[in-house]
């Protein structure tokens, strides 16, 4: 293990906390930024109950199909969980809201609101801003699975907010995504210390 890796294992919770808080404020100005420099329109938010009824189907797919991965992934699943501690574990479980509401709000603005928009709004644009969240992801060379995933997940989202025109369906399946996958892990996590 080297230093970098040990100096990302032992950051502290507020350490998290204020890092998330500090990224998700830079992707929304990066996104404003660009939105209004680029006089680009971004995919509308519309509240429906369509659109959230959607954003919870598709967080239910989308942790299904994690959950069977793990089972039968080994490299990812070792990816997984190393990511995990890395963010989870020095968090108590009232910050989980926090690891939802934040990069589920600033990555979906930047990552889909407003580089599909940029990148020609189509699937070409789609894929582009699903490799860059992919990388988003990457915490160290090792976690080149997780990537995968997190560039797949990217695609289907980017795919939801194309397909129904509402930055609401990502926003919605995304934070659930990271709040209910955290909550699981880090329970799991608390049994296992008992």
């Amino acid at each position: 293990m080297n230093d970098e890796q040990d100096n990302l294992q032992s950051l502290s919770r507020i350490q998290i906390l204020v890092f998330m808080g500090v990224t998700a404020v830079i992707f929304l100005l990066i996104a404003q930024i660009w939105h209004r420099a680029g006089s680009i329109a971004l995919i509308p938010v519309e509240f429906n109950l369509s659109a959230i009824i959607t954003g919870i189907l598709l967080a239910m797919g989308v942790l299904l199909a994690s959950t069977v991965l793990t089972k039968f992934w080994t490299p990812y699943r070792l990816s997984a969980e190393k990511y995990l501690n890395l963010i989870v574990s020095p968090l108590l479980i009232p910050d989980l809201i926090w690891v939802g509401l934040l990069p589920g709000l600033s990555e979906e603005l930047l990552f889909r609101g407003v580089m599909i928009p940029a990148f020609g709004y189509g699937y070409g644009a789609i894929a582009i801003s699903s490799i860059l969240f992919g990388v988003l992801h990457l915490s160290d060379t090792q976690n080149w699975h997780y990537v995968l995933w997190a560039i797949v997940i990217g695609f289907v989202l980017g795919y939801s907010a194309y397909a129904t025109d509402n930055l609401l369906v990502p926003i919605t399946a995304h934070i659930l995504i990271n709040f209910s996958s955290s909550l699981i892990w880090k329970l799991k996590q608390n049994r296992e210390l008992q």
